[in-house]
C-alpha cells in the first residue's frame, strides 16, 4: 500500500509540471510559424552607378586609319654625265621648282658646244652657196639636197650640245623638301643616275579604304579631321579630295582620298593618323553613356532606376521579361558591417530602346526612355528586372543634373 501511494504522488507531480509548460507556451503569443511571419524580410540591394539621359549635340561620323603621303614626289636624275663640283642644297631644305641644286663640271660640255657650233656654221655656209647655185642651175639637185641635209643634221648636233651644257646645272623640277641626297662632291655622275629625291609637303594626302555601305554617304568636299600618333593632342583639318567611282570586289571597299594643307610643316609624309569624317549632326539628341547599353537576344536595352511600387509592372511598357518576378527593394544585409543601407524603394527595370548615332562614349536614344531617366552604367550585369539596387553615386548624379539645368537656363 505504501508503494502505491508513492507512485500516485509522483504521477500527480508530473501532471502539474505538464500543465505549467502548456500555460507558458500559450502565453508566448502564438505558433512558431506565426513568429516567422512577423520577422521582417531583409533584401540585399545590388550596388550600382547611374547616369541621366540628357540632351546634347551628337555627330555621326566614319573613322579610319591611314598613312600620310605626299601629293607629289620627284626623283631628280642626271641628264648628262660629268663630275659633281658643287652642291647647293642639303636634306631637309625646302626648294622651289627651277632652283639650282647642284653643278656638274662644264668644260667638256662647253668644248663640245663650240665644236658643234663651228660645224653648224660651216654647214650653213655650204647650204647658202648651194641655194644660190641651184637657182642658176650650176649644181645638180642631188648636191643641193645633200648640203641641206648636212646643215640640218649639224644644227641638231649643235642643239644637243647646247642642252648638254644646260643639263650640267641640276635644278628642282617641283616644289618640295629634299628628302634624300644620293651623291657627294667629286662623284662621277652618269646619265640617268639619281641625285636627289624631292617630296612635296603641302598638301598631304591620306587614302582610306571605306566599306561600301558608306558609298552613298560620303561626298567630295566634306570636312575631315586628322590626329597623328606622332603628334598627340593636335588636330588637323582637311577635306575629301576625291572618291573612287568603283568598289573593290575582293575587299568590298572603295578608296576615299583626303587632303590636308599644313602650311606650318608640322605634318610629315609617312605619319600614321586617325581620320574622322563627320557626315551628319544632331543638335538636340537624347544621349546616354555607351556603358549603359545591354545587347541581349538581338535586342538593345537599358536598366533604369525607379521607385518600388506594389502595382504590377507592364511588360510591354517596361520591356520586362514575363518570367522574371518583380522584387521590392528593401534595406539590406545586416551581415555586412561596412555596407551602407540601400535607399528604400529603388529597383532596376529593363527598358527596350532604339539607338541612333554613336559618338565616342555617347549613344543616341531614339525611343524607349525620356530625358532625365536614370540608367545604370556600372553594375548592370548584376541586376535583372525588379532587382533592388543601391545607387552609389546619387549625390554626384544630382550635382550633374543640377548643373545641366542651370546651363539650360543660362
Amino acid at each position: 500500500m505504501k508503494i502505491n501511494k508513492k507512485i500516485m504522488k509522483s504521477s500527480v507531480i508530473l501532471a502539474c509540471v505538464g500543465l505549467v509548460c502548456l500555460s507558458l507556451s500559450a502565453c508566448s503569443g502564438g505558433s512558431p510559424a506565426q513568429a516567422k511571419e512577423t520577422k521582417p524580410e531583409i533584401v540585399n540591394a545590388v550596388p550600382v552607378e547611374v547616369a541621366r539621359a540628357a540632351r546634347s549635340e551628337i555627330a555621326a561620323s566614319y573613322n579610319g586609319t591611314a598613312t600620310l603621303t605626299a601629293d607629289h614626289e620627284a626623283q631628280v636624275a642626271a641628264k648628262t654625265s660629268g663630275v659633281l663640283v658643287k652642291l647647293f642644297v642639303e636634306e631637309g631644305q625646302s626648294v622651289k621648282a627651277g632652283q639650282v641644286l647642284a653643278q656638274l663640271e662644264q668644260d667638256t660640255a662647253r668644248a663640245k658646244l663650240a665644236q658643234a657650233d663651228a660645224q653648224m656654221r660651216k654647214a650653213n655656209a655650204s647650204f647658202n652657196y648651194s641655194e644660190k647655185a641651184i637657182q642658176k642651175q650650176l649644181i645638180p639637185q642631188r648636191d643641193y639636197d645633200q648640203t641641206k641635209f648636212d646643215m640640218q643634221n649639224l644644227r641638231a648636233a649643235y642643239e644637243e650640245a647646247r642642252l648638254n651644257l644646260q643639263f650640267t646645272t641640276i635644278v628642282a623640277p617641283v616644289d618640295g623638301v629634299i628628302a634624300e641626297r644620293s651623291v657627294k662632291l667629286g662623284n662621277l655622275i652618269q646619265t640617268n643616275q639619281n641625285l636627289f629625291r624631292i617630296v612635296g609637303m603641302d598638301p598631304l594626302q591620306a587614302v582610306l579604304n571605306v566599306p561600301e555601305r558608306q558609298l552613298g554617304i560620303l561626298k567630295a568636299g566634306q570636312p575631315v579631321t586628322l590626329e597623328a600618333d606622332a603628334l598627340p593632342g593636335q588636330k588637323f583639318t582637311g577635306n575629301i579630295l576625291r572618291i573612287a567611282p568603283v568598289v573593290d570586289s575582293n575587299s568590298g571597299t572603295f578608296r576615299v582620298t583626303c587632303e590636308f594643307r599644313d602650311h606650318s610643316g608640322t605634318l610629315k609624309p609617312g605619319m600614321f593618323g586617325r581620320i574622322g569624317i563627320v557626315y551628319d549632326q544632331r543638335a538636340d539628341a537624347l544621349t546616354v553613356p555607351r556603358s549603359a547599353l545591354v545587347e541581349e537576344d538581338g535586342e538593345t536595352a537599358v536598366f533604369v532606376v525607379d521607385k518600388a511600387t506594389d502595382k504590377p509592372v507592364d511588360d510591354k511598357k517596361d520591356g520586362a521579361k514575363k518570367d522574371e518576378p518583380k522584387k521590392e527593394a528593401k534595406v539590406a544585409d545586416a551581415n555586412k558591417g561596412d555596407a551602407k543601407p540601400a535607399a528604400p524603394g529603388l529597383v532596376a527595370h529593363r527598358r527596350l530602346v532604339k539607338v541612333g548615332y554613336a559618338d565616342g562614349d555617347k549613344i543616341e536614344i531614339r525611343s524607349g526612355i525620356d530625358a532625365g531617366t536614370q540608367v545604370i552604367t556600372v553594375g548592370r550585369n548584376a541586376v535583372r528586372d525588379g532587382t533592388a539596387v543601391q545607387v552609389l553615386n546619387a549625390d554626384k548624379d544630382k550635382q550633374v543634373a543640377q548643373k545641366s539645368v542651370e546651363e539650360k537656363k543660362g
